[in-house]
């Protein structure tokens, strides 16, 4: 296919492929990275264009790219549009495909001391995203939580949390060593059951089903761990 963007896959070995993780004596974060999005096959975790000239266009990482309404488009734009949102000391963003195929964008901030997140903080917050980005790039919830999650290097670990949303266990995304703060992991891994949770209890039918974090099957409004 050509002039099309899609996933970046794998069918014979090429140079560079790592052949193992570091502390993955099984190798089961190793094949959960590269060989569970298609079974057997390759991800590399790009987006790629094969041209008409039959050159190839990288586009950017597809584990990480928000894919909202069939549009690609970075995290780069949400970031710079919060930074000039005082009250924001930091942030984090993923979108995560459902198993019923809706498209969950959730925003995580952490707040600066003594903030609160208020329905005009979070209109606020919106307003940024929809004027300084993209109308597409407004989250479908907003999210307080202590820290955002970074590599012992600074990175976001926007892909971890990504598939942490999407019912993966964290043995299988992160390694807690490769963290700067192990116990920032926490809250996060709690939304996760909790929207987890949420996602079973409504495909049940349970219009009235209630738990720790969230008060109702498919509205996570509400989903605040600190």
């Amino acid at each position: 296919m050509r002039q099309e963007v899609g996933e970046l896959v794998v069918t014979q070995p090429m140079p560079s492929m790592p052949l193992y993780f570091w502390d993955d004596p099984d190798g089961q974060r190793y094949r959960s990275t590269y060989f569970d999005y298609f079974p057997g096959v390759w991800r590399h975790g790009d987006w790629i264009t094969i041209t008409d000239r039959g050159s190839v266009q990288v586009n950017g990482r597809s584990d990480s790219t928000l894919n909202r309404h069939g549009v690609r488009m970075g995290s780069a734009d949400i970031y710079q549009a919060i930074d000039t949102i005082p009250e924001i000391e930091d942030s984090l963003v993923i979108g995560a495909e459902q198993p019923d195929g809706a498209y969950w964008m959730p925003l995580f901030v952490v707040l600066r001391e003594g903030v609160r997140l208020t329905d005009h903080l979070a209109d606020q917050i919106r307003a940024a995203i929809w004027e300084r980005a993209s109308p597409r790039l407004v989250p479908d919830e907003i999210i307080p939580v202590a820290a955002v999650l970074r590599t012992l290097t600074g990175k976001k670990l926007e892909v971890p949390i990504k598939r942490l949303m999407q019912g993966a266990a964290l043995a299988d995304v992160v390694d807690p060593q490769t963290v700067v703060d192990p116990d920032s992991l926490k809250p996060y891994v709690a939304i996760a059951a909790a929207a987890t949770r949420v996602d079973d209890a409504a495909q049940a039918g349970t219009e009235d089903w209630t738990g720790d974090a969230t008060s109702a099957p498919r509205d996570r409004s509400s989903t605040t761990i600190v």
